[in-house]
């Protein structure tokens, strides 16, 4: 996924654009980044400014072969404008910059700040010192710093926030570089974590999203082998909270204790991500993953046991070195079996630095471009099967922001259900606003989508609708970027604050 923040110079104040590319924690990490520079004092200034921001800082991911390029061919894209605009900086950050480091300043001489994973707080620090100096500051903490949550942060929405409860990885799955970008899991106090939720609900989030590199292994930092199942339902006792979700869990971690919590909290919502990789164990050996077929097959169905409704997604990647057409063939076996609601779907492409891009038996790209529309085109079978089962149902959506790109064309509005199925609604006469929940009744299912084309049947105007509200009607009468500052959430029960003011794909 890719996200922009774009800004122009302010009246004189300057002004930052960040570029996210990569998994839930950079989009999370971003969060950050904007809070930190705006805690500096840049601001964000309108849409379409496309580098014209006094500050442009690129947050990297090193996931994909062609990551490198991308980023350099970007950087081009902007030493013509920086030649133009004495002052402006650019910044690279993230996975690339920490595998990277020095050759992103040889290769683009342009770039004023390299920093690293574990340090994103130092970025206002190192713009300022490479602007006094006038040279480039390359700046790469070997380990973490301060958890990445005790910095300020500009969240995106009023209404759903990440939460991350821990960074880092200890597997050494043989496609992921992440472990070595990341470091070792280094897990956050539980009641930090419920600190910080407690905060958020208080500014009128109603949903939140645990967010982790291997999410269910928390608690192997802290020495506490149920410390997941016990957070989750910790996080079902906080009054406000509607939603709780998290990304991504690793099947070797999955406990039934994790199952149970899951079904016996109600506001942890029945969806579950749960990364395959491969159907075949002699594929999943070669990639060092300590699960087989049977045991991810059987946590699915202990799932399916306990919460009938359970939307289940997964990550699958095609064409790993080695694969044969039997070993792909027990891919295909499990996706249906598992019949996934949806499924992320790659072909292999090599991460330089691991393992697997020195393996011998490299597939050939036409061989693993038709493995993979074959599976696409199972998984869309299915994904329009299980979507047809919704039909007839009523579900409570919480009303989203910026999902439906046909909404005003269509005279709708989307939401997500509690599965999180993406759900577009006729727009009631009634005021709806994001954050807001209404109940429809499922009349149309498409493979990626759902429709309710018969009247809502009921709002329920909340407290994080007010919030989306007043962020709105703020951000129209004053100078000051879309979004909601967090500071650094206090241990134990947080002091009031003021309503709103506006895991990666590897496991």
């Amino acid at each position: 996924m890719s996200s922009i923040d774009r800004s122009q110079s302010v009246g004189g104040t300057r002004t930052y654009e960040v570029r996210t590319y990569g998994c839930q924690m950079n989009v999370h990490d971003s969060e950050r980044l904007a809070g930190l520079l705006e805690d500096a004092g840049y601001v964000r200034a309108p849409e379409g400014s496309d580098g014209d921001a006094d500050v442009v800082v690129f947050n990297t991911c090193a996931v994909r072969e062609n990551a490198d390029n991308k980023l350099y061919g970007n950087l081009g894209h902007l030493a013509p404008k920086k030649a133009s605009r004495p002052g402006m900086q650019i910044a690279v950050g993230g996975c690339l910059a920490q595998k990277d480091r020095d050759t992103i300043v040889k290769r683009a001489p342009w770039v004023d700040v390299v920093f690293g994973t574990h340090n994103i707080g130092k970025l206002p620090v190192l713009l300022e010192r490479a602007r006094v100096q006038e040279e480039a500051q390359v700046e790469i903490a070997e380990s973490l710093e301060a958890f990445p949550s005790t910095l300020p942060t500009r969240r995106e929405s009023a209404y759903a926030a990440w939460v991350s409860i821990s960074v880092g990885c200890n597997n050494t799955c043989t496609f992921c570089i992440v472990p070595a970008l990341r470091g070792k899991e280094k897990d956050r106090r539980p009641g930090d974590i419920l600190a910080e939720i407690e905060a958020l609900v208080a500014e009128g989030v109603s949903e939140i999203t645990l967010l982790g590199q291997n999410v269910n292994a928390y608690g192997s930092d802290i020495g506490d082998r149920e410390a997941f199942s016990k957070l989750l339902r910790a996080c079902g006792k906080i009054d406000g909270l509607e939603r709780v979700r998290f990304t991504s869990p690793h099947p070797r971690d999955f406990t039934d204790d994790v199952i149970a919590a899951m079904a016996e909290t109600p506001n942890v919502m029945p969806q579950l991500h749960m990364p395959l990789q491969s159907g075949s164990d002699t594929v999943l050996k070669a990639m060092r993953r300590s699960y087989r077929q049977d045991r991810y097959l059987g946590i699915i169905e202990k799932v399916r046991a306990a919460i009938p409704h359970a939307a289940i997604s997964t990550d699958i990647i095609v064409g790993f070195p080695g694969e044969t057409e039997e070993d792909f063939e027990q891919t295909l076996h499990v996706v249906r079996e598992a019949r996934f609601a949806q499924a992320f779907t790659f072909q292999y492409s090599k991460r330089p630095g691991t393992p697997a891009a020195e393996m011998d038996g490299q597939i050939p790209k036409k061989v693993v471009q038709e493995r993979y529309e074959r599976l696409v085109a199972l998984q869309e079978e299915i994904s329009w099967e299980e979507n047809k089962k919704q039909v007839g149902r009523t579900l409570e959506l919480m009303v989203a922001e910026g999902e439906g790109r046909k909404d005003d064309a269509t005279h709708r509005l989307s939401g997500r259900a509690p599965d999180s199925r993406l759900v577009h609604f006729t727009k009631p006469e009634q005021e709806v606003r994001p954050g807001d929940v209404v109940t429809v009744e499922i009349t149309y299912a498409a493979p990626h989508h759902l429709l309710a084309e018969g009247a809502v049947l009921d709002v329920r105007r909340t407290r994080a609708g007010d919030a989306w509200e007043k962020r709105n009607a703020e951000k129209a009468t004053a100078p000051q970027p879309a979004g909601v500052m967090l500071g650094l959430p206090k241990i134990g029960v947080p002091e009031p604050l003021p309503m709103a003011t506006s895991g990666c794909g590897c496991d």
